[in-house]
C-alpha cells in the first residue's frame, strides 16, 4: 500500500472511532437530560410540599407535645 492510502484507512478510522465517541456521549447526555428534568419536577414537588407545611403546620402530622407525658409515667 502507498502512503497516502495508509494515511487514508487511518483516517477514516478515526473518524469512525469518533463517531462512535459522539454517539456513546450524546447517550450519556440524553439520559442526564432526562434524570434533570426529574429532579427539577422533584425539587419543585418539595418545595411545594415545604411551602403548604410553612403555611398549616397541622398537614405535617405533628401534634403539639408541649402538654404529653413523657412515655416513662
Amino acid at each position: 500500500m502507498s502512503d497516502i492510502e495508509e494515511q487514508l484507512i487511518d483516517v477514516q478510522t478515526r473518524v469512525a472511532y469518533q463517531e462512535d465517541t459522539l454517539a456513546q456521549l450524546n447517550d450519556v447526555i440524553t439520559k442526564q437530560d432526562a434524570e434533570l428534568v426529574q429532579l427539577k419536577q422533584q425539587i419543585r414537588l418539595l418545595a411545594q410540599r415545604l411551602d403548604e407545611l410553612a403555611r398549616d403546620p397541622a398537614q405535617a402530622g405533628e401534634t403539639d407535645i408541649t402538654n404529653d407525658r413523657p412515655p416513662h409515667y
